[in-house]
């Protein structure tokens, strides 16, 4: 018997929403039937995807927050214009992320408190502001993480750390709300063909061909597996690497 899940008539929130990962999240979501809040900076961007997806789904409720996560008022007032609209919310997506290059020892505090306060400080006050409603629907928490959350790296030590944070964020949280009924998933991808850049400042986009790395889709993917599962289960982590990533290592 397939016990997989429909999302149909559920609300999801994307963070990162306006393009890469978090934008294919919401177009898989849709796909389904789910409505979608997506939460990112950029409006403009934000309102071209709102408007492809209601193009393509006039059934599916599309609403859109520009915000910054990285400040806990601002996640609490998006969290709410999620509930004033649709008054439930069933699955979090944690999926904004940045990252900066430098050698250790010139990196900038500016740059280390962007990646922090976003990677970090943003997953922390979206979690918090949305877990009461994810207990109300005994929904799903999605972190988006990193192959650096599983792996120390030389040349990213900043960015590697957050992810290692969000990794054990996850996981304790997993602890804490699996009694309550929230199924809490880590999906940690390796390069993946979107906008952000390499340590050459080359974007994954240009860097690589399609087919040489994974590409956003496939980490919507995951999340809908995730998502989709019996209500009696969880997908605590998976790993989504490039099939010749261990190689580097050896």
């Amino acid at each position: 018997m397939d016990k997989k899940q429909t999302i149909a008539g559920k609300v999801a929130l994307i963070t990162g929403a306006s393009s890469g990962i978090g934008k294919a999240v919401a177009f898989k979501l849709a796909d389904e039937g789910c409505d979608v809040v997506l939460v990112a900076r950029d409006e403009n961007k934000l309102i071209q995807v709102e408007d492809q997806i209601s193009s393509e789904h006039e059934d599916i409720r599309v609403l859109s927050i520009s915000t910054d996560i990285r400040y806990g008022e601002r996640v609490i007032e998006a969290v709410q214009r999620c509930l004033d609209e649709f008054g439930q919310l069933d699955i979090l997506v944690n999926n904004a992320g940045i990252i900066r290059y430098d050698e250790l020892e010139s990196f900038s505090d500016d740059d280390f408190d962007d990646v922090m306060r976003t990677n970090v400080y943003g997953t922390f006050f979206m979690t918090k502001a949305a877990l009461p409603h994810l207990r109300n629907t005994k929904g799903n928490l999605i972190f988006i993480g990193s192959f650096d959350a599983n792996h120390p790296r030389s040349f990213n030590p900043v960015y590697c750390a957050s992810k290692w944070w969000v990794k054990g964020f996850a996981h304790s949280v997993e602890s804490i709300v699996g009694k309550d009924g929230v199924a809490v998933t880590l999906i940690n991808p390796s390069e993946v063909r979107t906008a952000i850049a390499d340590e050459s400042g080359q974007a994954y986009i240009d860097r690589f061909e399609k087919g040489e790395v994974s590409e956003p889709e496939e980490v919507a993917d995951a999340v809908l597996f995730a998502v989709k599962q019996s209500s009696t289960t969880t997908i605590s982590q998976l790993d989504l690497y490039r099939r010749d990533k261990l190689s580097d290592f050896f």
